[in-house]
């Protein structure tokens, strides 16, 4: 049976987006935070050569500078003052998150309530400005060795790094004012946006790789419908659940004895979301970004065979990736977003029970065998929709915005986002009808009032 929260929810019309003022100014603020980072993206790095710069990314274009910029909103093929982007904020929150899941002490300071969220989204921070560090370091001395800077030298390593760390602490600090004040979690939709800026330029150079007869009309039409197909599936992966039933006992209050209620877990079948991908993703293009900035001519022998054996789109690298997305879902799931202990004592501290299971620790490994099960077919798809873009890439010469990480990351904060929106409205709708009961019950307090008066005349 349909509640009645549900009920509201499904009539919830956007029509009503004109009359709730509060989430309008939300979404004018979120807005206009995301046209100053995009605006950002675009302010250089002093010191670059920029018609240097401009004839280096166009040769990387079809190898690796695709991937390097997809995160950064071509920041990074500007040399802006975001060309880091949001890359080690996140990278330090994931590093936190699995220190906070082994360390004890993390642990401990985690169940602290709001005083330990602040610890923890300290060190996060903390984390994010040495990650940026060394970093906005690889990054100047790769530049100056690729000769992409104009007056090299000490000066200019020093400007970029503060330049690029103060950019990413920006960044964040952006973020964090659209998550509070705005529609959303800030950091996604940095993300988000720094990708669809991205996605025009990919369309051009795909149709004009068409036009010149590089692919074949019929490659093309197949590539659209693929990627349609590919956003269809993802959207369907992401809302499958697994429901585990739950069951609650009888309860007796006073001389009243209550039926037990019955109720859902559900487990997600990517409970990990896109941090594997991105977390494997990061790992292994680490040597060849420094290869790609430092000049692959110059490169040691040691660098030469890493990159011959795992450069993108070798045998190699599909199967590294693949194993390490596999090895990140289940070490994510696991270790932070779902703990099959922690889970089955809450489920006994509010007396609930498996039906058939004990509670405890068979109602753990029972949760454990159903996550580990879930977990193949999750680990699977993130696989899957990753290794497209690589085959794609390889094989066709397709820009690299088509599928993979980039299509998981649109789809979630999508789908995000627009919950966020739809839980504003419920709630302005709630308002709404709290006050109209409000007013009706002194629009009757008075009546009954003017009634009595009269009746006493």
């Amino acid at each position: 049976m349909v509640s009645a929260a549900e009920q509201m929810a499904a009539n919830t019309s956007w029509s009503a987006l004109g009359k709730a003022t509060d989430l309008r100014k939300r979404i004018l603020f979120t807005l206009g935070l995301l046209i100053v980072y995009r605006l950002g993206t675009f302010i250089p790095v002093p010191g670059i050569d920029g018609a240097a710069l401009r004839e280096f990314m166009e040769g990387a274009q079809s190898s690796i500078g695709g991937m390097l910029s997809m995160f950064t909103g071509g920041a990074l093929g500007r040399m802006g003052i975001f060309a880091l982007g949001i890359m080690p904020y996140i990278s330090a929150s994931i590093i936190v998150q699995l220190l906070t899941a082994m360390v004890p002490k993390l642990e401990q300071l985690k169940k602290e309530g709001e005083q330990g969220r602040k610890k923890i989204n300290q060190y996060t921070r903390y984390g994010t400005v040495a990650l940026a560090t060394l970093q906005s370091y690889g990054l100047a001395v790769s530049l100056q060795s690729g000769d992409l800077v104009t007056n090299p030298g000490l000066f200019f390593i020093a400007s970029c790094m503060i330049t690029l760390v103060g950019g990413t602490m920006f960044l964040m600090w952006l973020g964090e004012q659209i998550t509070a004040r705005g529609v959303g979690n800030g950091i996604s939709l940095i993300i988000f946006v720094g990708i669809i800026a991205e996605v025009p330029a990919a369309l051009a150079q795909f149709f004009s790789q068409g036009r010149s007869g590089a692919i074949s009309p019929a490659v093309i039409i197949g590539v659209l419908l693929m990627v349609v197909a590919v956003i269809a599936f993802v959207v369907f992966m992401e809302r499958s659940l697994r429901k585990i039933h739950i069951q609650y006992p009888r309860r007796q209050v006073g001389m009243k004895v209550y039926d037990g209620g019955s109720s859902h877990l559900p487990v997600k079948v990517n409970p990990a979301g896109v941090i594997p991908a991105i977390f494997a993703s990061s790992l292994l293009l680490l040597p060849t970004t420094i290869s790609t900035f430092s000049g692959g001519n110059e490169a040691s022998p040691f660098m030469s065979t890493l990159l011959a054996y795992f450069g993108p789109g070798q045998p190699l690298y599909l199967l590294f990736f693949t194993a390490m997305i596999v090895f990140f879902t289940f070490f994510y799931t696991y270790n932070v977003s779902f703990k099959p202990d922690d889970v089955a004592d809450n489920l006994q501290k509010q007396n609930g029970f498996v039906p058939g299971v004990r509670p405890g620790k068979k109602t753990a490994e029972y949760l454990e065998y159903v996550v580990s099960r879930i977990l193949v077919l999750g680990s699977a798809y993130l696989a899957a929709v990753c290794l497209l873009p690589e085959i794609l890439r390889s094989q066709l010469a397709i820009p690299f915005y088509f599928g993979g990480t980039s299509v998981l990351i649109v789809v979630s904060v999508t789908m995000d986002t627009i919950q966020q929106v739809q839980s504003h409205l419920l709630a302005h709708q709630y308002e709404g009808l709290i006050e109209k009961s409000q007013l009706g019950g002194k629009g009757k307090g008075k009546k009954r009032a003017r009634r009595k008066g009269t009746g006493r005349k």
